[in-house]
């Protein structure tokens, strides 16, 4: 009698499974296929094959449906990671998208302005609060350092970077790996510098400083590739500094929102380039990038050199709003407790909340010193940002209008934290206001 209900057991086990088996497998037809290209992304591939980058899940769910069947279809464990050459299923269109576990929430713009074949992926950045905050033991935490008056103390040698190691070149400019000096720390960056005759003065500089990725996987050459190959490509040297504790960078990464170091890092590659060889020492701007937003608004508080600035998405509110209205999405996991506490933790328990000591939070806050920007500024956010509140720089324009400043401020309908639906529009916005503030500078 048991054998028997075992035997029916297994044959019923097995019917569920053979009826299960097609309608899980069943791929979705696709209507063509997409071969992945240098600096494209689901979210841009959906929105010039679908017609809305919110398809990107489709292409997800019927690339992997459609790995099951046919080797010769990727398999996408991760939306946010492409590999060149990969194909891809892109079903027919639809009016809804399809929800698939993982959100993109990294995003490479691919436009006209890509970069060379011979450079790696321009994957932006996916920051958060606790990744990009650094960390610091209670004992070793020193917030006065912070503030807006210890930056201008410090000394910023005059120096010029040293090249260390020369690239393939791209369009029509040279690329090298070079490195300065800040703090006693030998700091790398990419360097690009056009080629043909040199301005007399020299070629006008853009300082670029990245947004967080994470220093253990960072490599000087890779994300941002697009980025740094549009203003290359236009007649400017670009400085991108790998701040300390990043690829070959001396010292230790403990963020930038706890410490001062990645923009003393910064400050130096600015006076570091105002001695280089081929740049117009009179005519440096800064671009920066989330994190990289924040180093750039406190660098032009700080250094009266720098012409004119602009931000993408940037982490530029105060630090009462950098502690109360910047959260980590609900779809990302708390940090270990394990983890040493954080900034945000340092910060309160040393000098109380802002409510108590307002006086402090205005002093380690770029946003209270406006008035000394050192010039104009320019400022774009998507309204859909996932990872830096929108709201960070539609605060910042209200500033610097009140202040005084010139300034103009770019919104992007439901885009993304690179701007990725937009990145043709803010890159020629960006390259615009750069040759007005910068490059033409009088």
């Amino acid at each position: 009698m048991r054998l028997k209900q075992s035997i029916w057991l297994l044959i019923g086990l097995f019917s569920v499974v053979m009826l299960a088996t097609p309608a899980s497998a069943q791929a979705p037809a696709c209507a063509r296929t997409v071969t992945v290209q240098e600096g494209d992304t689901l979210t841009a591939i959906a929105q010039r094959t679908l017609g809305d980058a919110a398809f990107y899940n489709r292409i997800v769910a019927a690339t992997n449906a459609a790995a099951q069947n046919d080797a010769s279809f990727s398999f996408i464990e991760n939306p946010n990671r492409l590999g060149i050459g990969w194909k891809l299923c892109v079903p027919s269109g639809s009016s809804q998208p399809t929800a698939v576990a993982t959100p993109v929430s990294t995003v490479t713009p691919v436009s006209s302005l890509a970069p060379p074949a011979t450079q790696s992926s321009s994957l932006a950045t996916t920051p958060t609060p606790e990744d990009e905050g650094g960390i610091g033991e209670a004992e070793s935490f020193d917030g006065e350092a912070l503030t807006i008056e210890y930056l201008r103390r410090q000394n910023y040698p005059a120096q010029s970077p040293v090249i260390k190691e020369i690239l393939t070149p791209g369009s029509n400019y040279n690329r090298y790996i070079a490195s300065y000096i800040s703090e006693g720390l030998r700091i790398d960056g990419l360097l690009t510098v056009p080629q043909g005759a040199k301005p007399p003065t020299g070629w006008p500089v853009i300082i670029f400083n990245h947004g967080y990725i994470p220093p253990a996987v960072y490599r000087p050459t890779e994300r941002y590739v697009a980025y740094v190959d549009a203003f290359a490509r236009n007649g400017y040297i670009v400085f991108r500094p790998d701040y300390r504790g990043h690829a070959d960078s001396e010292g230790e990464a403990r963020g930038a929102y706890g410490y001062p170091d990645y923009t003393i890092d910064v400050l130096n590659a600015v006076a570091a380039m105002k001695n280089y060889p081929d740049a117009d020492p009179n005519r440096i701007g800064m671009w920066g990038h989330s994190m990289g937003g924040y180093i750039t608004l406190r660098a032009m508080v700080v250094d009266p050199n720098i012409r004119a600035g602009v931000i993408w998405a940037g982490v530029v509110a105060d630090y009462p709003d950098l502690l109360t209205k910047w959260r980590r999405p609900n779809n990302l996991p708390a940090p270990a407790l394990s983890q040493a506490r954080r900034w945000r933790v340092l910060l309160q328990e040393k000098y109380g909340t802002p409510e108590e000591n307002p006086a402090f939070y205005a002093s380690i806050s770029a946003n209270s010193y406006l008035a000394d920007l050192s010039g104009p500024l320019q400022l774009h956010h998507g309204t859909a940002d996932a990872s830096v509140p929108y709201e960070f720089s539609a605060t910042l324009a209200e500033q610097l209008k009140a202040a005084g400043q010139t300034y103009e401020f770019y919104t992007y309908a439901r885009d993304d934290h690179n701007i990725s639906q937009g990145f043709n529009e803010a890159m020629a916005r960006s390259l615009a206001f750069f040759d007005r503030y910068v490059k033409n500078r009088r």
